[in-house]
C-alpha cells in the first residue's frame, strides 16, 4: 500500500505533534471530493466521507490527527502549482494560485463593480456586526437606501442574523459565507484593513445611484 510520510505541519502554523502516516487513497478521495465540490467543504465532511469510505486506518489513535495531516499533504502537493488547497469560509476548496490570476483576466469574466454606497454598507457591516439599518445609517452619516439591502442580498454577501430586542425589533445584519469566499477569508477573525473591502464583487442587480456614489476605480482583487 502507497504512504505518504507526512510530518505534522498544518496550515496557518498549527502542527502535529506526531508523525502520520497518510495512505494515498485517502489523499486520492479528498482530493476528489474537493475538487467535486463548488463551495468549500468543512474539514469535518471530509472526515464522515473518509470514515464511510474506509479513507481512516482502522488502527488509526487519533482520527481528527489523520484527517488534519491529509489535508496538509494534500496541501503540500498542490503548492507551487497552477492551483492550490486552501481553507476558506469554514472549509476547504482548489483556488487559482494567487501569482497565476492577475494573468487569466483575458480569459475569464470580470465581476460588475458594486457602487461606492453599497461597498461601505457592507464594510459597516463586516466591522460592525450584528447591527441594524439604523445603526448604519448612523455610522455613514446619510439614510441607507432598500436597493443597496437588495443587492448586497443578491450578491449573497449579507444575511439576516435575527432581530434587535428594542422597540420595532429592528433586523440585525451581518456578513453571510459568501463574504468570506468572495474576499478568501477562513473565518470573520481574518478580515482584511477596511479600505481592501472597496473591491470588484459579484452584481447581481445593480442601478446607478447618485453621481457621488459611482463605482471606486479599484484594482482587482485577484491582484493584491
Amino acid at each position: 500500500m502507497n504512504e505518504t510520510r507526512q510530518p505534522g505541519l498544518l496550515p496557518e502554523g498549527e502542527a502535529v505533534e506526531t508523525l502520520v502516516e497518510v495512505r494515498e487513497f485517502s489523499l486520492r478521495l479528498v482530493e476528489a471530493l474537493i475538487f467535486a465540490r463548488a463551495d468549500p467543504l468543512s474539514t469535518r465532511a471530509i472526515a464522515e466521507v473518509l470514515g464511510a469510505q474506509g479513507g481512516i486506518p482502522h488502527d488509526t489513535a487519533d482520527r481528527d490527527a489523520y484527517v488534519a495531516a491529509t489535508l496538509a499533504a494534500l496541501a503540500a502537493q498542490y503548492a507551487g502549482r497552477g492551483v492550490v488547497l486552501v481553507e476558506v469560509a469554514g472549509g476547504w476548496q482548489f483556488r487559482t494560485a494567487p501569482d497565476l490570476a492577475p494573468r487569466l483576466t483575458r480569459v475569464m469574466p470580470r465581476p460588475r463593480r458594486l457602487a461606492r454606497s453599497t461597498m461601505e454598507t457592507l464594510a459597516i457591516i463586516a466591522y460592525h456586526q450584528p447591527c441594524t439599518r439604523a445603526e448604519i445609517e448612523e455610522i455613514r452619516g446619510v439614510s441607507l437606501s432598500q436597493q443597496v439591502l437588495d443587492t448586497l442580498l443578491e450578491a449573497e454577501l449579507i444575511m439576516p442574523l435575527g432581530r434587535k430586542e428594542v422597540p420595532g425589533r429592528p433586523i440585525l445584519w451581518g456578513t453571510s459565507s459568501g463574504f468570506l469566499r468572495h474576499f478568501g477569508l477562513k473565518d470573520l477573525g481574518d478580515l482584511p484593513r477596511r479600505e481592501e473591502l472597496l473591491v470588484d464583487v459579484p452584481d447581481t442587480a445593480v442601478s446607478p445611484d447618485a453621481p457621488s456614489d459611482a463605482p471606486d476605480e479599484v484594482p482587482d482583487p485577484s491582484a493584491s
